[in-house]
């Protein structure tokens, strides 16, 4: 019996941010840094605070932007996670619109896709470091909003 995995909705992060410093380009190639100044963290699985102090830095090859941003989530509970969120950011006419339910969660046109990993020591939260997640993201009034669900 072959089992087909499944994504379960754990919690959304609206990270604010800053404009993005210009740190240069090579060949084809731009670098770019995006200061992380707060946001929130809400879901079933998990609700906290995004902290100020962590960035996303970008090199974008062509219309591919690779990602990579890590910032600290302070839980409710006052537990602090660090979190590495890799992913690609690209247009493609063939990234179809993504709905949970009625809320978009993905423009139509637009791949952007991460993959958060986390790390804390507390007790109530260890079960984020031993999951694998998905994120579904897009860019809405100022924050980068990532849904991440966990894969089942």
């Amino acid at each position: 019996m072959t089992t087909v995995p499944s994504l379960t909705f754990a919690f959304e992060i609206r990270a604010e941010v800053a404009p993005s410093l210009h740190i240069g380009h090579g060949d084809g190639e731009r670098t770019e840094f995006t200061p992380i100044t707060g946001g929130s963290v809400r879901g079933p699985r998990l609700n906290g605070t995004v902290l100020a102090g962590g960035g996303d830095w970008s090199d974008t090859r062509g219309s591919v932007c690779a990602l990579e941003a890590r910032y600290l989530i302070r839980a409710d509970d006052g537990a602090v996670i660090d979190i590495v969120n890799r992913g690609y950011y690209h247009e493609d006419a063939d990234s179809p619109a993504l709905r949970e339910g009625d809320l978009q969660v993905g423009e139509a046109g637009v791949y952007f896709r991460t993959a958060p990993v986390f790390r804390t020591d507390a007790p109530a939260h260890r079960w984020l470091a031993r999951t694998v997640f998905v994120g579904l993201a897009r860019e809405e009034d100022g924050h980068i909003v990532i849904r991440c669900y966990s894969l089942d």
